[in-house]
């Protein structure tokens, strides 16, 4: 969807409540991911999904301040474009088996969904506020696109064979 055609928030609250979601819904789909890292003893791609959770959480937190809000706006207002928020990643995109690196680059391809989709809403945004921190928070989503480009430069890339599991589950009848 272009912004052109894309329906801008029309006040600044209403952005932020939409902006709010996403970080939440980006926050609760990470601490899904850590449980089930952990069901699976992959302990260190579990420790990544909580810290990305946390940091999400953190930016749910921030928005709640800046905007003076006593408490966090009514859930399943927003309608989002697909089933999920720009920054939610889908539950079929994780393996039991992953690790750091591919966690880290679906991280990625969140963290850049979320800044396409507040240029767009910069773009298409006919309110001076909602344009204002629209790019704001397209230059923050940037700053964590950068921030796992660098820790992508720190963890190896898996072998081609990563996902060959030497004892797979067993089902029997």
């Amino acid at each position: 969807m272009n912004a052109k055609r894309m329906k801008a928030p029309r006040t600044l609250d209403e952005f932020m409540v939409k902006a709010y979601e996403m970080e939440i819904e980006a926050s609760e789909r990470y601490a899904e991911f850590a449980d089930a890292m952990e069901t699976h003893n992959n302990r260190e791609v579990a420790e990544l999904f909580r810290k990305m959770s946390e940091i999400e959480g953190k930016h749910a937190t921030q928005i709640m301040a800046e905007m003076g809000w006593k408490s966090p706006p009514a859930p399943g207002k927003v309608v989002w474009e697909s089933f999920e928020g720009p920054e939610t990643i889908a539950m079929d995109e994780v393996h039991y088996l992953m690790q750091p690196y591919h966690a880290l680059m679906l991280a990625l391809a969140s963290e850049e969904r979320a800044e396409r989709f507040f240029a767009r809403i910069a773009e298409a945004a006919t309110v001076d506020s909602v344009r204002t921190a629209a790019l704001e928070l397209q230059a923050e989503e940037q700053e964590h696109v950068e921030l796992i480009k660098a820790w992508l430069q720190k963890v190896p890339k898996p072998e081609r064979n990563w996902a060959d599991d030497p004892d797979p589950p067993r089902y029997t009848d």
